[in-house]
C-alpha cells in the first residue's frame, strides 16, 4: 500500500496563525482546480475517531464503484487500519500518515493525488484524521464536506465543537440505534446542527447495517449515480 508520510518541517499546521491558513486555503485551491480539471469530485470525511467515518465510506463505496470510478486517500497519525478497510472494496487507496499532527492538511493531499490511480478516477474519498477540531480549520480541495458524529460521543457533541459544522455540506448522525441506551436525543442534536448550520443536509443513520447511506448518498447529490449502479448490480 502506499504512504505519504509529513516530511520534517512540511507540515503546515505550526502555529496556527493567519498566513498559516492563507497558504493552506491556496493550496487547497489548486487542489480542486487540479481534481475538477480530470473531472474528479473529492469528498472531505471528517468526524472523531470511532464516529463511523470509515464504515460509512465503506457502504458508499460499494453502492457507487459500478457506476463511478472511485478512490480514496486516508489520514491516520500512524496505522493503515482504515485504508485497509477501504481498500477491501477493490477501489485504490493512498494512505497519509501525520505522525502526531490531528489533521490532513492541502500540501499532504496534493502529494497523496499524485500517488493516486487517476485514470478515469471520478470520485475520491478523503477521510481525514479523527478528531471534531483541528480539520475545520484546514480545507483541502474537497467539493463537499461530510462530518460524521455518532450518539455515543454524548448529547452536547454539537455545541463543544461548533466549528467543524459551519461549512459542513453533510452532517451524519451515525449509531442512532444506540441513542435510547445513551440517554441522547437525536433529534436535539439536529436542532443543534441547524442552528449553527441551516444549510446543511442531516441524515440520520447505522451506517454498520448500510441504514441511511442511500440518504447520505442523495444528499451528496449522487442519487443518480446509485440507481445507474443498482441497475448493473
Amino acid at each position: 500500500m502506499k504512504r505519504v508520510e509529513a516530511r520534517p518541517g512540511e507540515y503546515l499546521d505550526v502555529e496556527l496563525n493567519a498566513d498559516v491558513l492563507r497558504v493552506n486555503e491556496e493550496l487547497a485551491e489548486q487542489n480542486k482546480e487540479r481534481l475538477r480539471a480530470r473531472g474528479i469530485t473529492a469528498i472531505d470525511v471528517m468526524g472523531s475517531t470511532g464516529s463511523g467515518k470509515t464504515t460509512l465510506i465503506e457502504q458508499m463505496v460499494e453502492r457507487l464503484r459500478g457506476a463511478h470510478v472511485v478512490a480514496a486517500i486516508d489520514g491516520d497519525l500512524t496505522t493503515t487500519i482504515d485504508a485497509e478497510n477501504i481498500a477491501r472494496h477493490g477501489v485504490d487507496v493512498v494512505q497519509i500518515n501525520t505522525g502526531r499532527e490531528c489533521h490532513l492538511d492541502a500540501r499532504l493531499v496534493s502529494r497523496a493525488i499524485d500517488e493516486v490511480q487517476t485514470e478515469g478516477l471520478d470520485l475520491l474519498f478523503i477521510e481525514n484524521v479523527g478528531n471534531l477540531i483541528c480539520p475545520s480549520e484546514f480545507p483541502l480541495g474537497s467539493e463537499k464536506r461530510i462530518v460524521v458524529i455518532s450518539v455515543t460521543e454524548g448529547p452536547y457533541t454539537v455545541l463543544k465543537h461548533p466549528n467543524i459544522f459551519m461549512n459542513a455540506d453533510v452532517v451524519v448522525i451515525n449509531k442512532v440505534d444506540l441513542a435510547e441506551a445513551m440517554e441522547v436525543d437525536p433529534a436535539k442534536l439536529e436542532r443543534d446542527i441547524r442552528a449553527i448550520n441551516p444549510k446543511a443536509k442531516v441524515v440520520r443513520a447505522v451506517a454498520r447495517r448500510g441504514e441511511g447511506v442511500e440518504d447520505v448518498v442523495k444528499a451528496l447529490g449522487l442519487e443518480r449515480v446509485t440507481s445507474e449502479s443498482e441497475c448493473l448490480r
